[in-house]
């Protein structure tokens, strides 16, 4: 027999995808799925139903019908990229500079969700290739709504990794600007105001959050501590990436810095002021590679790292710096202490820590909380301490004062991550116009 002739063998075919399937089984973890294995046995061997129902079988000489032969594509494409999605990749664009120069604006992903597992979907009655809008409208039904449930992946969240996740204050948005953090803005303006001025509000499930991407600086467990810019975890300095850059007064001979020079150096013209008075540049971001090319400029005069110190430069306030409490007298720049929660540790609650822990509590882990007469009560129970249900993580942005992440709205929980970026297949510069706003460097690029 042939190798042709085995390849075609209707029991060899059949014990090929049997074991594929099998396999996919064990790592599901849901052995009802193993009912499966009849059709595919009635596929392959009994031929008794016909499972590709809407797949047309042409006799000889038939005419082929072509509108039978898209709709047979479109379902077999529906099909095995849903697939993809769910378990394998996903599609995703760097929507903001928050992570330049690591991640630039306009760089489209492909993001691995076997990096840390996928999840299992928890609304899946949702539209084809859309996450969460479709027109302006929600894509998807909350008809059906699953636990939480991921399967086993390569590996777990580390420091340093890139990471794309569900935005923790994505539960509640408003209508007329769905991309702004809502509690924020709650608290800056008042709900009433920003209510009438931006809604209604739409509730979403976890799952259907908007998804943003930023760097994992601190896991469950750590000990964070920002002094000056500087990031300390479990007091030792972490070492700064090669993407991470930070603001800097740049003060010049009166001259603007040449454009082909900003251009070489990779800096984001939409970011960047000349200011006259100065004169120079009040806020250049700068990588350290890049601070060492532009102190070498023969019209820069003096070159000096922005550092926000409390009470914080405006827009900033202890109203839009995590955890939102006059107490706390933190900043983008000076942050923390901060443990990082981790599943099944155990904490003291009490009135002053208690802003730290109360979004994880009720948002994150489905409790009731109530602060009465001074006592903090848990589902109607008095409660001292706290047990984390999961793991939750510290992220933070490459482009450190032009990013919004856990300095702004917190802790990151374990059942938001949506995976790693792996790969950049299209970068496209918005600032520029075609053909040069290609940039063909990134194309194919792993992360």
């Amino acid at each position: 027999m042939s190798l042709k002739d085995i390849c075609h063998n209707k029991w060899v075919r059949f014990g090929f995808w049997s074991l594929l399937y099998v396999l996919w089984v064990i790592w599901l973890g849901n052995y009802w799925w193993l009912f499966g294995l009849i059709p595919i046995f009635d596929h392959h061997i009994t031929r008794k139903v016909k499972w590709l129902f809407w797949k047309k079988e042409y006799k000889e000489g038939e005419k082929r019908n072509a509108l039978l032969d898209w709709l047979d594509a479109i379902i077999f494409a529906v099909v095995v990229v849903t697939f993809i999605n769910t378990f394998f990749f996903q599609a995703f664009k760097i929507p903001s500079s928050s992570m330049e120069s690591s991640l630039y604006t306009g760089d489209h992903l492909f993001v691995s969700k076997l990096a840390y597992g996928p999840k299992l979907p928890q609304t899946p009655l949702t539209i084809p290739f859309t996450h969460n809008v479709i027109g302006g409208k929600e894509s998807y039904s909350t008809l059906i709504q699953n636990d939480y449930r991921r399967l086993k992946g390569f590996g777990e969240v580390e420091t340093g990794d890139y990471v794309v996740f569900g935005f923790p204050h994505g539960d509640t948005v408003l209508t007329k600007a769905p991309a702004d953090d809502y509690y924020m803005l709650c608290r800056t303006m008042g709900r009433d105001e920003i209510v009438k001025a931006y809604g209604p509000v739409k509730v979403r499930p976890s799952d259907k959050k908007d998804h943003y991407v930023k760097r994992c600086v601190a896991v469950a467990g750590d000990s964070l501590e920002i002094v000056n810019g500087q990031v300390y975890v479990n007091g030792t300095a972490q070492e700064v990436w090669p993407g991470v850059q930070n603001t800097y007064k740049v003060v010049t001979n009166g001259q603007r810095i040449n454009q082909v020079v900003l251009d070489d150096l990779g800096i984001n013209v939409r970011e960047l002021g000349f200011t006259q008075a100065l004169p120079g540049y009040p806020y250049m971001p700068l990588t350290a590679e890049m601070l060492e090319s532009v102190k070498k400029l023969p019209n820069v005069v003096s070159v000096t790292q922005n550092i926000d110190v409390y009470p914080a430069d405006y827009p900033d306030s202890w109203l839009t710096i995590f955890p939102f409490s006059p107490d706390y007298k933190w900043t983008r720049d000076n942050f923390g202490p901060l443990w990082i929660p981790a599943k099944g540790a155990t904490v003291e609650l009490t009135l002053e820590n208690l802003p730290l822990y109360e979004r994880i509590i009720t948002a994150y882990e489905g409790n009731d909380l109530e602060v009465k007469a001074g006592e903090i009560f848990i589902n109607g129970e008095k409660a001292q301490s706290y047990t984390f249900a999961q793991d939750y993580y510290f992220m933070m942005g490459d482009n450190r004062h032009n990013s919004l992440d856990s300095r702004y709205w917190g802790f990151v929980p374990e059942d938001h991550i949506v995976g790693k970026p792996a790969l950049i297949w299209l970068s496209i510069d918005g600032n520029k116009k075609f053909p040069k706003n290609i940039r063909w460097r990134r194309f194919f690029k792993f992360v």
